[in-house]
C-alpha cells in the first residue's frame, strides 16, 4: 500500500477491480481505496497476471503493507507439483511509486526441467507468518478470508497448517469452535451497532479536535433580510448569460466572501506557530464543506477571488457533483484559505462551526425562511437568513471579524452593494 497523500499512514480497501487470474495492463485501475482524505483509484505500474489478493474489501491497511501480487511473465513459468522456495531479495516499487520496499519472491520448478526463476512482481509479497501484526498479512486464499470474516476469526492470530504456513478452511473452523464469543459482541437484547472509526470520519475528527484545542475560537452571528438577493437570483435565471447555470445562495455567499476578504485580509490569513508569523494570502482558495456518503469533506475552489459570479456558480456545481460521487482527490482538499459551510440545506437556522486547520475563519449559512421583518416602519414577510462566523482570535480581532461579517451580510442583503467594492 503506497502513501497516496503526504502524511497518511493507512487506508481502507473499498473494492477490487481485479481477481486472481486476471490479466492486467500498465496503468489499469486495480483497486479503489479510501484514505483519510478521499476515495482514490490506484493503477498498476506493470503488465501481467494477478496471482493473489492479500487484503479484502473493508480491511484497513497500513502504508507499506502487501496488498497484491502480480506475475509479470506468466508465459515463462509453469505450475509445479511443489514449489521450490529460494528467497531472493530485490527492490520493488509500491503500487503507485512512492519509495521502495524489499520483498521476497518465489521460484517454481518447471516440469521436466531444472528450476528456473519465474519472474513475479510482488506489489507487496506477504512476510513470514510469524512476523508481528503491524506489517504481517496472513497467508490465506480469498474464500478462506471470507469464511474467517463471516465466523469472526482473526487471521492474524492463526498459524497455517498447510505448506508455507498457508491458513486453510480447517484452521479457521477449528479456531471458530475453540474461541469463546465475548458477551459484549453478541447480545440478542441489544439495539445498537458499532462502526469502526476510520477513513474520512477519522481524519475529520482528528482535525476538528486539533483545531478546537489549538485556535481560540470566537463566533459571531448576524441576521439579515436577503429578499433582494433572492429576487436578483430570479432575474439571473431568466437572463441569457446564466441560462443553464445553477445559481444558489451559496454562490452569492462565495462571491461575498471573496469581496469582503479583500477589505479584511486578516480572515484570509493563517497563524504559523512554528515560524511565529501570520501569513497573509493574496488569493482565496475557498473551501466548501460538503456532506458525502463517506463523511464531511472540504474541497476547494482555487483562486475563487478571480472568478466572476457565473464562473463561481459553475465551479461550485462541479465541486459538489464530484464530492457526492466520492471522487474528490486529496489534492483538491488541501491548502484552503477560508471556508463556507451551508447548514441551511438541512433546514437549520445557524451553528457555531469549527475552523479548518490551516485557516483562520469559517462562515456558516443558515436556512432562508419567510419571517416578519420591519421595512420602512411596517412589518412585512421577508426572506431572512442567519449568518455565523467563527474565527481564530490570534489572527482576527473582534473588530476585523465583525467588519468582515457585516460586509458579507451587506452584500447578501443587497447584491448591488458589490458595485461599491
Amino acid at each position: 500500500m503506497a502513501d497516496t497523500a503526504e502524511g497518511l499512514t493507512e487506508a481502507d480497501i473499498l473494492s477490487w477491480h481485479v481477481k486472481p487470474g486476471d490479466t492486467v495492463t500498465v496503468n489499469q485501475i486495480v483497486v479503489e481505496i479510501e484514505t483519510a482524505k478521499a476515495a482514490v483509484e490506484l493503477p498498476i505500474p506493470w503488465a501481467g497476471v494477478v496471482t493473489e489478493l492479500h487484503v479484502e474489501p473493508g480491511q484497513t491497511v497500513e502504508v507499506g503493507t502487501p496488498i497484491l501480487t502480480i506475475d509479470i511473465d506468466p508465459g515463462g513459468a509453469s505450475a509445479a507439483p511443489a514449489p521450490v522456495e529460494e528467497p531472493a531479495e530485490e527492490e520493488m516499487k509500491p503500487l503507485v511509486g512512492y519509495g521502495s520496499k524489499t520483498v521476497v519472491t518465489q521460484r517454481r520448478a518447471r516440469k521436466g526441467a531444472a528450476p528456473e526463476p519465474a519472474p513475479a512482481v510482488a506489489v507487496a509479497a506477504p512476510p513470514a507468518p510469524v512476523a508481528p501484526r503491524g506489517g504481517y498479512v496472513p497467508l490465506a486464499k480469498p474464500p478462506v478470508r471470507k469464511l474467517a470474516k463471516d465466523l469472526g476469526v482473526d487471521l492474524h492470530a492463526l498459524t497455517g497448517t498447510a505448506d508455507g504456513g498457508v491458513i486453510t478452511r480447517e484452521d479457521v473452523e477449528r479456531a471458530a469452535n475453540e474461541t469463546p464469543v465475548a458477551p459484549s459482541v453478541v447480545d440478542s437484547g441489544a439495539r445498537e451497532r458499532r462502526v469502526p472509526i476510520k477513513g474520512v470520519r477519522k481524519m475529520t475528527a482528528a482535525a476538528m479536535v486539533q483545531s478546537a484545542y489549538t485556535a481560540p475560537h470566537v463566533t459571531e452571528f448576524l441576521t439579515i433580510d436577503v429578499t433582494p438577493m433572492m429576487e436578483f437570483r430570479e432575474k439571473l435565471k431568466k437572463s441569457r448569460e446564466f441560462a443553464g447555470v445553477k445559481v444558489t445562495p451559496l454562490t452569492f455567499a462565495a462571491k461575498a466572501v471573496c469581496l469582503a476578504a479583500k477589505r479584511t485580509p486578516d480572515v484570509n490569513a493563517v497563524w504559523d506557530e512554528q515560524a511565529q508569523e501570520i501569513v497573509y494570502k493574496d488569493y482565496v482558495h475557498l473551501g466548501i464543506a460538503a456532506a458525502t456518503p463517506r463523511g464531511l469533506i472540504v474541497p476547494k475552489v482555487r483562486d475563487a477571488d478571480s472568478m466572476s459570479l457565473k464562473e463561481l456558480a459553475q465551479a461550485l456545481t462541479t465541486l459538489t457533483d464530484v464530492a457526492r460521487e466520492g471522487k474528490t482527490s486529496p489534492a483538491d482538499m488541501a491548502n484552503g484559505t477560508i471556508t463556507i459551510t451551508n447548514v441551511g440545506v438541512f433546514g437549520v437556522d445557524t451553528g457555531t462551526p469549527i475552523i479548518n486547520p490551516g485557516e483562520s475563519a469559517i462562515l456558516c449559512l443558515g436556512a432562508i425562511k419567510d419571517q416578519p421583518w420591519v421595512v420602512d416602519g411596517e412589518i412585512k414577510v421577508r426572506k431572512v437568513l442567519q449568518l455565523s462566523l467563527s474565527f481564530d482570535h490570534r489572527v482576527v480581532d473582534g473588530q476585523q471579524g465583525s467588519e468582515f461579517l457585516a460586509d458579507v451580510g451587506a452584500l447578501l442583503a443587497d447584491p448591488a452593494m458589490a458595485m461599491t467594492y
